[in-house]
């Protein structure tokens, strides 16, 4: 696994303890006007978790995870990430992406994995 994979890994993993205390805080509020469990198992932690990347993507570039772990998501064009990218890299990411992976593990996908082609993005370590 090489060294940008292993930040990727990192990022996700602070941006999901991240998420889980939000989604805690979040929950118990929604518990009272929602009775039905699935959407506290499913809906809830996705929309915590795709809402709060993405208004971190759209604000300040990174998430908080990324900024931890010393990289950034860019337009493959160059410029800022547009609403479509985000947005097309979340579902791709969290739908699709974890089966093209399986199939294509062992290589190095760095900077690009499949959610990244789909939604035309790359990762970039930055300068220390």
């Amino acid at each position: 696994m090489d060294a940008l994979t292993k930040k990727r890994g990192k990022a996700i993993a602070i941006d999901f303890v991240v998420s889980g205390a939000l989604t805690a805080v979040v929950e118990p509020l929604l518990r009272k006007k929602i009775k039905q469990e699935w959407v506290h198992a499913l809906v809830t932690p996705t929309a915590v978790f795709w809402g709060l990347e993405y208004v971190q993507l759209k604000t300040s570039g990174q998430t908080l995870g990324q900024k931890v772990a010393g990289i950034k998501i860019e337009n493959a064009d160059g410029g800022e990430l547009t609403d479509q990218q985000i947005l097309k890299r979340l579902a791709h990411r969290d739908s699709i992406m974890p089966l093209q992976w399986f199939k294509q593990r062992g290589q190095d996908m760095g900077a690009q994995m499949p959610h990244d082609r789909y939604a035309h993005t790359l990762v970039r370590e930055l300068d220390k």
